[in-house]
C-alpha cells in the first residue's frame, strides 16, 4: 500500500464520484484511477466502495478505511511541512485552510492582508472538510482555517466572522423556481437531499430548522460534499438546503433562492490552535475586522457575536 492510493481513495470518497475525482482533483485517466482502487481493495482485503450509476457510495468498511486514511495522510503532511521549517528556519510561512467554496470570497483578500503586511511571506492554502481542517490545526499543519465550530475541539479559539443565511436550492425548472422566495410549506413532501456527517455543524443546522418549522419532508438522499449536493438536486429533482455561498457554484440547471421567514443561518468561523505563537498569526488576527470590512456584503450577514 502506497501513500497515492490512500490519497486516490480519500480523494474519491470526497468528491462522491470517480468521475469529478479524476478530472478535478487528481488529474488523472478515470481508468487509471479505478485500478489503483481496485488494487487497494484488494490490499485491504475488502470492498471499500460501490459503484452506482450517480457515483460512488462507501461500505461500512470504506467509511472506517477513510477515517484512518485521512489522519495518515495529515500526519504525512504535518511532517513535510515540519521538515520544511525546519530547513528555512529563517523564512516566514503562514498555513492557510479554507472550508471547501469559502476560498472564493475569502482567499483573495486574506492574501492581499498577508501581502500588505509581509511581502516576503510564503503562504500555503488548502481546503477541506471542517473536521479535516480543525485536524489541521491540532496537528500543526494549518495555522488558521475558515471553518464551520467544531465540538470536542477544546485547544481550538474560534471567532466568528459571518451567519450565513441557508437558500432553497431547486432545478431551474422546478415548479417554485419562478418564485423570488420560497416559503417553506411549499417544500412539503419533495425529494429532500440532506448533508451527511462530513458537515456535522450544517446538518444539526438544517435539523434544527425542519424540526422547528414541522416541515415533513422525505429525505431521498445524502450529499457528502457541496458538488454532490448540486448533482443530486440536478438529478433527483429534489431541493436542498445550503448555505448561500453554494450560489458561486450552481450550474445553469439549477437555481438558489431565499427561505421566507426565519431563515436558519450557520457562522463561519476563524480558528486557530490555542498555542499556536506565530508572530504572523498574531498579526493576522488584529486585522481580521479590517479583513471582515473588505469582504462584507459578498454572500453574508453580519455576525451575532463571538
Amino acid at each position: 500500500m502506497e501513500l497515492r492510493h490512500l490519497r486516490y481513495f480519500v480523494a474519491v470518497a470526497e468528491a462522491g464520484s470517480m468521475t469529478v475525482a479524476a478530472t478535478r482533483k487528481l488529474h488523472t485517466a478515470q481508468p487509471s484511477l479505478s485500478r489503483q482502487l481496485r488494487d487497494l481493495e484488494y490490499e485491504v482485503g475488502t470492498p471499500l466502495m460501490t459503484r452506482r450509476a450517480r457515483g460512488i457510495e462507501l461500505t461500512a468498511a470504506g467509511r472506517a478505511f477513510l477515517d484512518h486514511a485521512r489522519l495518515a495522510l495529515a500526519q504525512v503532511d504535518a511532517a513535510l511541512v515540519a521538515a520544511r521549517r525546519a530547513a528555512q528556519p529563517g523564512k516566514a510561512s503562514f498555513a492557510l485552510g479554507f472550508l471547501t467554496g469559502q476560498e472564493m470570497d475569502w482567499l483573495p483578500e486574506a492574501m492581499r492582508l498577508l501581502r500588505d503586511e509581509l511581502p516576503r511571506l510564503e503562504v500555503t492554502v488548502s481546503s477541506q472538510f471542517s473536521p479535516k481542517l480543525a485536524e489541521g490545526l491540532l496537528n500543526g499543519t494549518l495555522d488558521l482555517a475558515f471553518m464551520r465550530p467544531e465540538p470536542g475541539a477544546g485547544e481550538l479559539a474560534f471567532r466568528v466572522i459571518v451567519d450565513e443565511a441557508l437558500v432553497v436550492v431547486l432545478p431551474s425548472d422546478h415548479r417554485l423556481a419562478a418564485r423570488k422566495s420560497i416559503d417553506p410549506a411549499a417544500l412539503a413532501g419533495e425529494p429532500f437531499i440532506n448533508v451527511s456527517g462530513t458537515a456535522p455543524a450544517l446538518r444539526t443546522v438544517i435539523d434544527a430548522y425542519i424540526e422547528r418549522i414541522g416541515l415533513a419532508v422525505d429525505q431521498a438522499h445524502e450529499a457528502d460534499n457541496l458538488a454532490m449536493a448540486i448533482s443530486l438536486v440536478a438529478s433527483t429533482r429534489g431541493f436542498a438546503l445550503l448555505p448561500v455561498y453554494a450560489e458561486n457554484f450552481l450550474p445553469w440547471s439549477v437555481v438558489a433562492r431565499p427561505i421566507k421567514g426565519d431563515a436558519p443561518t450557520i457562522p463561519l468561523m476563524v480558528a486557530h490552535h490555542k498555542a499556536n505563537d506565530s508572530p504572523v498569526l498574531k498579526l493576522f488576527l488584529s486585522r481580521i475586522d479590517q479583513l471582515i470590512e473588505r469582504v462584507s456584503g459578498k454572500h453574508v450577514v453580519p455576525p451575532r457575536g463571538d
